[in-house]
């Protein structure tokens, strides 16, 4: 990594916070910041999943543009600085490794992330097991953290076919369920159950979940695209006419994702 570019862009945030700066980026505060990072950070994961590296590169500095923000703002309230925020990362690589940066060994990646979290758990003594998993998380990634960090101290199945078994469980409780409140409880259990299933077989359900939409998207437009070409509403359609227009657009669909 160039020092020099990025200073250049501490600069550049510099100039935007100062008096001759910005309206817009004077007017922004850690709290008002919130959606731009969640927003910068999905359109990352979007990147990703794309696998465009063009579209990688420009969203890492999108987000890296937020990093910077957030870190003058806080220094302008005399919080701290964007290299103390660039310091504390650094130490903590360096004591959470200490295969790498000591006398420690490490077997597998397994290790080094059960290592991790002993060395968390000393240097954030009395904070519980789960307390580090953002409340603020999409929910499916949310269980995929909180199954993980259970396992790491045994709290966890065998295998993936226990977890199956429980969701083969949960199903049965959600169809027994007596009211809204316990449908709603059945259901979020179902749905950990699920999560705990893809990470058993290691799926990430998150990216899973989005690829299904993705696909459910491409077929709803090509279903759209159809009816219009036929000059008829989808609201006029019987349930077999819009069965036929989906079945349709699943093929096409499916094989332009196959090219």
């Amino acid at each position: 990594m160039d020092g020099e570019r990025f200073a250049a862009l501490v600069e550049v945030i510099e100039r935007l916070l100062g008096p001759d700066g910005c309206p817009w980026d004077r007017a922004q505060s850690p709290e008002s910041m919130r959606r731009f990072v969640l927003e910068e950070a999905f359109e990352l994961v979007e990147a990703i999943d794309a696998g465009d590296p063009g579209a990688l590169r420009e969203e890492l500095g999108d987000l890296l543009m937020q990093v910077v923000l957030l870190g003058e703002l806080a220094r302008a309230r005399g919080w701290f600085t964007t290299d103390d925020a660039i310091e504390g990362i650094r130490d903590k690589l360096v004591r959470r490794h200490p295969h790498v940066f000591a006398d420690a060994t490490a077997r597998d990646a397994a290790e080094v992330l059960e290592r991790w979290e002993a060395i968390k758990r000393t240097e954030k003594a009395g904070r519980g097991l789960l307390d580090g998993v953002p409340v603020t998380m999409p929910a499916l990634a949310r269980a995929v953290a909180i199954g993980e960090k259970a396992a790491r101290v045994g709290y966890d199945w065998a295998d993936a076919q226990g977890v199956r078994a429980k969701i083969d469980e949960e199903l049965a409780e959600l169809d027994a369920a007596d009211s809204p409140e316990a449908e709603e409880r059945e259901l979020g259990d179902l749905l950990f159950a699920l999560a705990s299933y893809a990470r058993k077989r290691g799926h990430d359900p998150e990216a899973a979940l989005r690829r299904a939409l993705a696909r459910f998207t491409a077929r709803m437009g090509a279903v759209e695209r159809a009816a219009a070409a036929d000059g008829v509403a989808l609201e006029a359609l019987d349930a077999d006419a819009l069965d036929r227009l989906w079945q349709r657009a699943k093929a096409e669909t499916d094989g332009r994702d196959q090219r």
